[in-house]
């Protein structure tokens, strides 16, 4: 797969569906099963024959099995559709709450239907590499899956990609969903935060037991937590990074003398690492300006890329203000003046952008004037919050020194001592490996969120779904028809 496709979401086609309408259920029925398409959907206060019927067995009390409370017991049987029309009297007869939720949705998605004489259409979206199979699957029913032109400022549902960012994802989703027009950053995004983790969490040693977690998730232990597999390469890489980084500050289970420092002691050089987080955070926040910059073009086209406090002019801006700082800092008054011109030059674009956002006049120009403040404030302070890379990387260096400290005071006493020193090094090591795995991962999702994320998005997307209802036969069987794929 092309890069450029990696850091897209699916693309989606606009399509049709088109069937002679005796055989409406039967096609409505392959879809449903497939997975692939999100039909438009008909806002209708009036429940159905179906509907009417699941909501009298819901608040029927024979309805809830015994020894259960809370949701109605609809919600914890699925729904299934039955390959032909069923006899509905029987199904609350026979209380079948999933396959009466089923037709329920079949119902809700008839009357999206469009009918012209013998043929009924509906509409939808469907993720443009699956269209080709989904009409040859319709095809088999006398259906037709007819692709459509997109429909001027229409707002496309977001699919995210499978591979190669799917235990990444997450990361992006819980933010929110991204606009169908922006770019995925799932991959670029979770390698950020493993990178962000290790240099907190930076211990060969803790990293080593990070990788076996990440191995007992892959072979599905335990057997509890086997929801959670598909997550096994996110802790794979948060253990690599954090062992990564423990080699860089020569960290195995603390400073154990064990491997020597390839780069910095963490609490022997506090001031440069701190620096070092600072200017590593101030390329990611440089990154994410560009990512903002090709949202903002591929949102709005080039007015909104080039004025945007978080396009174009933001990253001029922000580009200008890191090499005036650099140059004061380095004692470099060229490049001090420079990063100041550039800088004032991205200021003075933003304002246009800001102040044409306004009703104008002198109201307008306050606007605009206490939101370039806020940009310039939140430069600064945004770059600077990267510190605390380097603040819970000597916190974590501190504890696992302290647990290394008392280990060694209690190993030369005898075999009391090292029983008490064994203790001390698996009891200790144990705490800080939670407590500070914990904290790690806290503060890499804040940097994510509040750093990175709020300068590439600006709006919200909304997400794909899918009908997907099996048949009954299918559930049956305890199997599943092939669904859509991500990519």
């Amino acid at each position: 797969m092309p890069w450029s496709e990696a850091l897209t979401p699916v693309r989606m086609r606009r399509v049709a569906l088109v069937v002679p309408h005796a055989a409406l259920r039967d096609t409505l029925v392959r879809i449903a099963e497939a997975g692939c398409v999100e039909l438009d959907r008909v806002e209708e206060a009036t429940p159905g024959p179906a509907a009417r019927r699941l909501q009298r067995l819901e608040g029927h009390p024979a309805a809830v099995p015994p020894g259960t409370t809370g949701a109605p017991s609809a919600a914890r049987e699925a729904p299934v559709l039955a390959l032909s029309a069923p006899d509905l009297d029987t199904l609350q007869r026979q209380r079948r709450l999933g396959m009466l939720a089923g037709e329920a949705q079949l119902e809700e998605r008839t009357r999206g239907a469009v009918l012209r004489g013998e043929v009924a259409a509906l509409a939808g979206w469907c993720p443009a590499a699956e269209v080709p199979r989904l009409a040859w699957r319709l095809a088999a029913a006398g259906g037709a899956l007819v692709p459509l032109p997109t429909p001027p400022g229409a707002d496309p549902p977001t699919l995210l990609r499978s591979a190669p960012s799917a235990s990444f994802a997450p990361l992006v989703t819980t933010y929110g969903t991204p606009p169908y027009a922006d770019v995925d950053p799932s991959w670029p995004a979770g390698i950020t935060y493993v990178a962000m983790f290790g240099i907190m969490f930076g211990d060969v040693g803790h990293g080593a037991l990070l990788l076996l977690g990440a191995l007992a998730l892959r072979l599905g232990r335990p057997r509890r937590l086997a929801r959670l597999s598909r997550l096994w390469p996110f802790l794979a890489g948060a253990g690599l990074s954090a062992m990564l980084a423990g080699a860089a500050y020569g960290d195995f289970f603390g400073p154990t003398g064990v491997l020597p420092v390839l780069w910095l002691s963490p609490l022997k050089s506090p001031a440069r690492l701190l620096a070092a987080a600072v200017v590593f955070g101030a390329g990611l926040l440089a990154v994410a300006h560009a990512a903002g910059a090709v949202n903002r073009w591929r949102e709005g086209g080039a007015g909104k890329a080039l004025y945007a406090a978080s396009g174009c002019a933001g990253l001029l801006f922000f580009l200008g203000f890191g090499l005036s700082a650099a140059g004061l800092a380095l004692h470099r008054s060229a490049a001090a003046v420079l990063g100041a011109g550039l800088a004032l030059a991205g200021l003075a674009l933003v304002a246009v952008g800001l102040y044409r956002a306004t009703a104008g006049g002198l109201a307008g120009l306050a606007e605009t004037g206490v939101r370039l403040l806020d940009v310039v404030v939140r430069a600064g302070t945004n770059t600077v919050s990267f510190a605390r890379l380097a603040a819970f990387g000597l916190t974590h260096a501190a504890l696992a020194d302290l647990v290394w400290r008392g280990t060694t005071g209690l190993a030369g006493r005898g075999a009391a001592g090292a029983a008490g020193a064994l203790v001390v090094f698996v009891v200790g090591t144990a705490a800080s490996l939670a407590l500070e795995a914990l904290v790690a991962g806290v503060q890499a999702l804040r940097l994510e969120f509040y750093e990175i994320f709020s300068r590439i998005f600006e709006t919200e997307g909304r997400p794909f779904r899918p009908w997907h209802v099996p048949s009954a036969a299918a559930a049956d069987a305890e199997t599943e028809v092939t669904r859509c794929s991500p990519g």
